[in-house]
């Protein structure tokens, strides 16, 4: 078995490197895991943020295969802990890798390698051989390596910027969009496979534009700036955009469930940027992150920090704040604060910023991956007009479209690649299997 990895050894794993946790089904507390969180609970949250945009067979395989992938992880080495102070909400619903990504990653390879799996660094595969369907051999520049089935796990075009430029266009702004992203994860995700396979007939599922899309610190290096970079604090103040106005509810929902939605919001604003204003209120109730915030001992201090507009800025910040009806907020839960009379409203964790000192976080989107992929079925095969092949198959980002056609939820995204990188690579096998029984035959 051959694994061809298009990155250097330091980067290998794509972006689970920089994941930390996998949403998990339960009927009964689970050794990390607190509570209950049944199938159908967690088949509406992923309705919810999906807006329906999803195949509810390969949805409901992946969150019935949650519930017993960790046994199999553990066996290859991956470790489990309870969930982190400041994770809201997560203790009942995800399993965090003990060491984040970076173990999880490591320990899978080590797996691999003891399986006697040959692992080839700075490999990137640029073309497949495929005759009726089938898969024959993959291209690494000019060499050519045959198989007897091959996993496709080749991630999104997330880093392909001039793709994103694309895809994104310009909006009546003038603007172009995607020159404002940053990426959060691997820089190696060029989508290569996927324009390949595009060419070569392969059905195609999803939105280019959709993607998962986080608003991170604007000061975020430009790739694998990863979970760091995120700010969490959204829920606890209001967004304002560069015209120092509010464009949407930042209490509609729990954290988890509605971060993911923030970078796209943010990338239809004016210069594609945004600001989280909380005040001390808030501080110490969300995931530090990585870089602190500007602070200012007053409101019109921390507008011109910010180099927002001083007379909108107050006006926005005085209008929320007199629409406040605080009651008894409590952030673990969908609580009583919201405003009245305010457009747009906050619906829930709606308390004054009034408490000095104030800070303020200036915020672009940041992509981890893109929807676009192959379309695939319960085996995880590729299909070529509407015909699945019996020898290729895909996993992980490459897929996920299937399930996320818009939106995500926490963890989501490790509970595809986990269910559909197991299911790929058992067909895989079978696959090689029979083909061998073939030429004995």
């Amino acid at each position: 078995m051959l694994l061809l990895e298009a990155s250097p050894r330091e980067w290998r794993g794509g972006n689970s490197q920089h994941t930390r946790n996998l949403r998990c089904m339960h009927d009964a507390p689970q050794d990390v895991l607190v509570d209950a969180y049944p199938e159908e609970e967690f088949w509406q949250d992923l309705l919810k943020v999906t807006g329906g945009n999803t195949d509810e067979r390969l949805a409901r395989l992946v969150i019935r295969a949650s519930s017993t992938c960790r046994d199999w992880m553990r066996r290859h080495g991956v470790r489990f802990q309870p969930s982190l102070a400041g994770t809201l909400h997560l203790s009942r619903t995800n399993a965090f890798f003990m060491g984040g990504g970076k173990a999880l990653v490591n320990a899978y390879y080590r797996s691999a390698e003891n399986l006697g799996v040959d692992i080839r660094y700075d490999s990137p595969v640029d073309r497949l051989e495929i005759q009726d369907g089938r898969f024959v051999a993959a291209c690494v520049g000019r060499e050519r390596i045959e198989a007897r089935a091959c996993v496709l796990a080749a991630g999104g075009f997330e880093s392909n910027r001039e793709w994103l430029r694309e895809a994104w266009g310009q909006n009546e702004r003038g603007e172009w969009p995607a020159d404002n992203f940053i990426i959060r994860g691997t820089r190696f995700n060029q989508g290569v496979l996927l324009k390949h396979m595009t060419a070569q007939g392969a059905d195609i599922i999803g939105d280019p534009t959709q993607a998962h899309c986080v608003a991170i610190d604007a000061r975020a290096p430009l790739y694998d700036g990863g979970i760091v970079t995120r700010v969490d604090a959204v829920s606890l103040g209001v967004m304002v955009n560069r015209d120092a106005v509010r464009f949407y509810d930042e209490g509609e929902d729990f954290w988890p469930k509605r971060y993911a939605i923030w970078g796209r919001l943010v990338a239809l604003q004016p210069g594609q940027i945004g600001y989280c204003i909380i005040d001390s209120k808030a501080v110490g109730r969300f995931m530090p992150p990585v870089f602190p915030g500007v602070k200012a001992g007053t409101l019109p201090e921390l507008a011109r920090k910010l180099e927002l507009d001083e007379a909108t800025f107050m006006r926005t910040l005085n209008d929320y704040n007199a629409a406040c009806r605080v009651g008894s907020f409590d952030h673990t839960v969908l609580d009583d604060c919201h405003t009245e009379g305010l457009t747009p409203p906050k619906t829930h964790w709606a308390r004054p910023i009034d408490q000095a000192p104030f800070y303020g976080y200036a915020l672009r989107p940041g992509v981890t991956f893109t929807y676009l992929g192959l379309k695939t079925d319960a085996r995880a095969r590729v299909h070529f007009g509407g015909e699945p092949s019996d020898n290729l198959f895909v996993a992980g980002e490459m897929m996920a479209g299937n399930v996320l056609g818009r939106g995500y939820t926490a963890g989501v995204g490790m509970s595809i690649g986990t269910a559909f990188g197991r299911i790929a690579g058992t067909q895989a096998a079978r696959a090689a299997l029979k083909e061998d029984a073939h030429a004995i035959a």
